[in-house]
């Protein structure tokens, strides 16, 4: 699965062309198919509806090009790593107003961790109809194929905490050796239609209709005896199918009034999203000796069912004016407002329930430019994300609610060869569900979560061939407001201090032309393991390399992960699920291009 944390809160908020789509963090997103990745920083709730305050990020797939151009690339590397990729794109017609675009990529490959397999499928088509000089119509479509296992992790004991009986190995897996898989399915299908009325106003339409199922296997931590080997088991077993559409329309604008020129936003977007089938049995499997593992338990009797449908429907307006006051000095005014309506099926309890929530979202910002390479900005945003269920009065909960205060500068140094941001933030997350005092089986809203921090961002080329990516960030992340765990206590998974550096080098000329270098290092600081602070995960620093030679249509490359293969903890889930980051990682590609 895909999730990120972003300025100290996990996001799921991942979109895909600028709309959202959940099953982007259940479905591996390929590379092959990706143009580029944006990162929003801080609530975007105006632009993009409901979602995480830390941020969101969109997914840019690839479009049909004019001009032909034919790739094929092939990637092996330890752990049986293989990949295969193409990519093909130009014109249908003479008039080169009919373009396509065709991707195509197949893995197969296995994992430090033992008995774990994956397997990924992608074809993706695309076509392009310049209608007029105006007009361009876009139709898309995806079909997405991925296997892979569903590890819970290892136990805090043994890996970032001693152990009597010593290290865990961070390849033992929990799972029974090939009943641990999740198969996802995943079709997409839209269209983009964009229509220019005239130099100033635009026209911006588009809809996509996703089509998800899954079926899984799975086997989780249930607890550690106290001899700190032996591990209980549950496991869990389960289908599901969702269908999702999204349909949105913005408008975009510029006029003056007077001296002051306008950026002018306005649309609309209309959800739906129907889970019509989540059914998922769970029970109990044989405890597994954590250092002497004997597996082939048989599954134990289902203790828990759930079989349920969900309805989700939403609709949200917004407006957003970009003013230009003077040459230098400009304001932002936005604001959305959202309905959002959700009916639960409990189809074991022959129950249903309905509730239904409505959110306005503004955002102000300011932008000044002393000086042309230098700007200054501060701003303002809100962000809300529904949250379901009912309290123990049987109330609907209100929004979860995000709350941005932000001042930075922006700066284009060495004439504009690099750009950096340095950005302080403060980020409130509020209405967060907490145990209710009267009975811990309910919850109510107050609890609060509050991130402090700072960005610091560097990149761009500082000589021909060299160029650089940097980044620095400072993040206190604490509970302001909670009936279960101590106020003051750092978030899980947030390190106070972190940062990163990559950076390659091309040979420009000579015999050597095309050869090039690259170096990148990952320093992520301690952070803790859950909101109890019981335990953290140690700092670590990664070292990455990359040796790459392009020449003509020939592209080649040897990337490692990991060089000096340390051992080290990526997140963790709770005391029993702590997650090792990989070893050693080598893979070799050879591509070309027509």
């Amino acid at each position: 699965f895909e999730q990120f944390n972003i300025r100290g809160f996990e996001s799921q908020n991942i979109l895909r062309n600028g709309l959202r789509d959940s099953t982007n963090t259940q479905v591996p997103n390929d590379t092959a198919l990706i143009e580029r990745i944006e990162v929003l920083k801080g609530p975007a709730s105006v632009l993009f509806g409901q979602g995480s305050p830390g941020g969101v990020i969109n997914i840019v797939t690839k479009r049909p090009e004019r001009n032909p151009f034919y790739a094929v690339e092939f990637t092996a590397g330890n752990y049986n790593f293989y990949r295969g990729t193409v990519d093909l794109t130009g014109p249908l017609n003479a008039r080169r107003n009919l373009l396509y675009r065709f991707n195509f990529s197949y893995q197969n490959s296995e994992s430090f961790l033992d008995f774990a397999e994956t397997e990924r499928l992608l074809i993706a088509p695309a076509l392009t109809w310049a209608i007029s000089d105006q007009t361009r119509l876009t139709l898309q479509g995806e079909i997405i194929r991925s296997s892979f296992p569903n590890p819970r992790g290892l136990p805090a004991i043994g890996t970032v905490r001693s152990n009597p009986n010593g290290r865990i190995p961070i390849n033992r897996n929990i799972a029974e050796p090939g009943e641990d898989f999740i198969d996802n399915r995943v079709e997409r299908v839209g269209y983009e239609l964009e229509h220019r009325f005239s130099q100033n106003w635009s026209l911006r339409n588009a809809f996509r209709i996703t089509l998800f199922s899954y079926d899984q296997d799975g086997f989780f931590p249930a607890g550690l005896e106290p001899d700190g080997r032996t591990l209980n088991r549950g496991y869990s077993t389960g289908t599901s199918s969702t269908d999702t559409q999204i349909f949105t329309t913005d408008l975009v604008g510029n006029f003056s009034t007077g001296p002051i020129e306008h950026k002018l936003l306005v649309g609309f977007e209309l959800f739906r999203e129907n889970q019509f089938k989540n059914r998922f049995d769970l029970g109990d499997i044989a405890p597994l000796d954590l250092f002497n593992p004997v597996y082939g338990s048989p599954l134990g009797p289902v203790t828990f069912s759930l079989d349920n449908a969900t309805l989700t429907q939403s609709a949200g307006f917004y407006i957003q004016d970009q003013i230009s006051l003077l040459d230098n000095l400009k304001l932002v005014l936005g604001g959305r407002f959202d309905l959002y309506d959700q009916k639960l099926t409990d189809k074991l309890a022959d129950t249903r329930t309905e509730q239904s929530e409505e959110a306005f979202s503004p955002r102000v910002g300011i932008v000044y430019q002393p000086i042309q390479p230098i700007s200054l900005y501060a701003s303002f945003t809100r962000s809300f994300n529904p949250v379901s269920g009912t309290g123990f009065d049987n109330a609907l909960f209100q929004p979860e609610e995000g709350t941005q205060y932000e001042v930075g500068v922006k700066a284009d140094l060495l004439g504009g060869r690099l750009s950096s941001t340095l950005a302080f933030y403060q980020l409130t997350r509020q209405n967060v569900l907490t145990p209710d005092p009267r009975d811990a089986n309910f919850s109510i809203q107050t609890g609060e979560q509050r991130s402090r921090g700072i960005d610091l961002d560097v990149s761009g080329e500082i000589l021909p061939g060299w160029k650089i990516i940097a980044s620095y960030a400072y993040i206190d992340a604490r509970i302001v407001e909670d009936n279960a765990f101590a106020i003051g206590n750092r978030l899980e998974n947030v390190p106070q201090h972190s940062a990163s550096l990559f950076t390659t080098y091309e040979i420009q000329k000579g015999n050597l032309q095309g050869l090039g270098f690259g170096l990148g290092l990952f320093y992520v600081g301690e952070r803790e393991g859950d909101l109890d602070n019981s335990f953290s995960l140690p700092s670590y620093l990664r070292t990455d390399a990359a040796i790459f030679y392009r020449r003509g249509n020939l592209r080649a490359a040897l990337n490692v992960k990991n060089l000096f293969d340390n051992r080290y903890f990526e997140t963790s889930n709770g005391p029993l699920r702590v997650f090792p980051g990989a070893p050693l990682t080598i893979q070799g590609s050879i591509g070309f291009e027509f």
